[in-house]
């Protein structure tokens, strides 16, 4: 199954709202034309010259006014698109079609090409470098799928012929350890462990020394999940920074920040603590299958700019891929299928 029939399928939650959305928008004009109108028969060389069918239904219609618009923005923003997305949206939507008579599927196109435009610019594959090891840390909150991330990450970059090392740099959570090793062990991939409890600092050095001397192409280090309110824990994510870098000053090369498309805006606050603290360089939103804020990505790329890597949406090894701008707007707004 291609990735975006499955992203189509499972992003319901959030294609439904503003697809729904729309529908409801353009059916409830103040002076709304019939909701289904039979077209008269056509038949012979008229009916094949305009392909028209003898029981053709017409989809009504809304002029594109001020109040479609605040409507619209409204939708917008109780998507998770946020305000200042949602503005901009409806703005450019609006420009030069003031008056026209839209439908609802018009409409969806209209948001989804806007989406695209704000989306495409973001839509870039983690970046991969000549040098050994390419040093890719990977941070977020609890719960985000961190650890997930890496191993479909780590399996999937076995599978196109890269040699990959893992750091379970989770010292305190036993379950993120053992997760990561099952990874492992179905990838092929070594993942490094410490004493729970232990310094996921040295760990993360250990690790290099170790990933250097295999002559592996990729180091992934797993974080523990990190509240952007404990200070505690984010000076330690620091430490892991500073040490690494004593080690090749460059790295890390990547930092991936893992996103839980349920948080909805929050992801924003957690975007503004990590890249202060880590000096985030990409993103991955997880969880898109099981929440009504798919939005929330658009308002991310719209406010940062900073790629999106993959998606994720399921559990298994497929579920996760590198995020099509095209694919992710016609799924989001509930379009039936993918435009080139």
């Amino acid at each position: 199954m291609a990735f975006f029939s499955k992203l189509r399928e499972r992003l319901t939650r959030s294609s439904s709202k503003i697809g729904e959305g729309l529908d409801g928008i353009v059916a409830e004009a103040p002076a709304a034309a019939p909701a289904a109108v039979e077209a008269p028969a056509a038949t012979g060389l008229v009916g094949r010259l305009f392909g028209r069918a003898p029981s053709a239904v017409e989809e009504p219609r809304r002029a594109l006014d001020d109040e479609m618009l605040e409507e619209l923005e409204d939708m917008l923003v109780q998507a998770d698109l946020g305000v200042d997305t949602a503005l901009r949206v409806t703005a450019n939507i609006a420009e030069g079609r003031m008056g026209r008579r839209v439908s609802a599927t018009e409409l969806k196109e209209l948001l989804a090409a806007e989406i695209a435009r704000i989306m495409a610019p973001v839509a870039r594959p983690l970046p991969l470098y000549p040098r050994k090891p390419q040093v890719v840390l990977v941070v977020g909150v609890n719960g985000a799928g961190k650890t997930t991330t890496i191993g479909k990450l780590a399996s999937q970059f076995r599978a196109a012929g890269k040699s990959v090392v893992i750091a379970a740099g989770d010292t305190f959570r036993a379950a993120a350890v053992e997760q990561l090793q099952v990874w492992g062990q179905r990838a092929g991939v070594p993942v490094m462990v410490a004493p729970q409890g232990s310094d996921p600092a040295s760990l993360a050095y250990d690790a290099m020394v170790r990933a250097e001397a295999d002559g592996a192409d990729l180091l992934m280090i797993d974080t523990a999940g990190r509240l952007q309110n404990r200070q505690d824990l984010m000076e330690e994510l620091a430490k892991i920074v500073r040490v690494i870098r004593k080690k090749d000053p460059e790295a890390p090369h990547n930092t991936l920040l893992v996103l839980d498309a349920t948080t909805g805006q929050n992801a924003l606050n957690q975007v503004e603590t990590f890249r202060k603290l880590a000096d985030v360089s990409g993103l991955v939103m997880t969880k898109l299958d099981g929440t009504a804020r798919g939005g929330v990505l658009v308002a991310l790329a719209d406010r940062f700019g900073l790629p999106i890597h993959a998606i994720g949406v399921g559990e298994q090894i497929d579920d996760l891929d590198a995020f099509d701008a095209g694919d992710f707007a016609r799924a989001l707004v509930g379009l039936e299928d993918a435009r080139a």
